[in-house]
């Protein structure tokens, strides 16, 4: 099969979501790649008005590079809107962005394909407000459709923090998912097409791999690869792949795991897979595509040149 070229590119960045800095970042590192490579590259900044939008993607371009993190960005609404106008835009397609978006459909697909999750319900705000703990500590809540460790809290054994602590909630958030806490070490894989790059454990100064720590610099320590047994990592890069393929992803993803190493071999646990990870200075995916021997601006292209729409 031919490779395709497309010309005139429009790069969606910013969004309406909680993630939008770190897409306004993501967005012009992989408009600037885009133009050297010999792409037409306009950006656009995306608001909550549709109408802006549309008249921003009139005339239509060849392709889009979906640079939105977070809400309405990777959650299949911006897939449907590219569909239906019928341009090729990169990432995942509207059904495997809303699925991997939502945790709890997203476990629940997981556990299908043989995958080891964490214990977890999902409880609504309301349940949640009434201050009761609602499993043993230590564990997590989650808001059910946020990326980038937005709204996580740990509630640990000893912690005086509770349920009725103000504002301990993420808000504008109906919905929670509750884990129980794995205790271990944070490892991470990603994707690109049918190919699992690398593990790579992180390893925070801080309690946990939140936000912070994920996009300030000297906040997080990344070992690539891995300093892990052989087994686990193969273990790991086997279930992000199943977890890419099982959910009908496409282009690049990149799946979390926790790993109790005290548990050998039965301590993997996948968390949520990313269908469109960072792409910014500090992020993982393209630090393993450069481990792997891909630069930034292949990587991009590449991404670019696998765009496609929902059939």
């Amino acid at each position: 099969m031919l490779k395709r070229r497309f010309k005139k590119v429009v790069v969606l960045m910013g969004g309406t979501s909680s993630e939008r800095e770190v897409s306004l970042v993501t967005g012009k590192a992989c408009a600037k790649a885009l133009q050297q490579q010999g792409y037409q590259v306009t950006t656009v900044d995306v608001t909550g008005n549709l109408l802006s939008l549309l008249q921003q993607l009139n005339p239509k371009p060849d392709a889009i590079f979906n640079a939105l993190h977070g809400k309405n960005g990777e959650d299949g609404k911006i897939q449907g809107i590219c569909d239906i106008l019928g341009i090729p835009y990169t990432h995942s397609g509207l059904l495997a962005s809303a699925l991997a978006m939502h945790k709890g459909m997203a476990k629940l697909i997981f556990q299908q394909l043989g995958l080891q999750v964490a214990k977890g319900i999902i409880k609504t705000r309301q349940e949640l407000s009434m201050g009761i703990d609602p499993m043993v500590r230590p564990y997590v809540i989650k808001p059910i459709d946020q990326g980038s460790s937005v709204g996580v809290v740990i509630f640990r054994i000893n912690d005086n923090m509770t349920l009725r602590t103000p504002e301990i909630l993420c808000p504008n958030q109906d919905e929670f998912l509750v884990e129980e806490y794995i205790e271990g070490r944070e490892l991470t894989v990603a994707v690109m097409g049918d190919k699992p790059l690398a593990v790579t454990e992180l390893q925070p100064v801080g309690r946990f791999y939140d936000y912070d720590s994920k996009y300030s610099e000297g906040k997080t320590k990344h070992i690539l690869p891995a300093n892990i047994p052989a087994s686990i990592a193969q273990m790991a890069m086997e279930w992000s792949l199943k977890a890419h393929q099982g959910l009908g992803c496409r282009g690049l993803t990149r799946s979390d795991f926790r790993w109790n190493d005290k548990k050998g071999d039965k301590g993997l646990y996948i968390l949520e897979i990313n269908t469109q990870p960072g792409m910014t200075p500090l992020s993982l995916a393209p630090e393993q595509a450069a481990w792997a021997g891909i630069t930034f601006e292949e990587l991009v292209d590449w991404m670019l040149e696998n765009a496609q729409c929902d059939h």
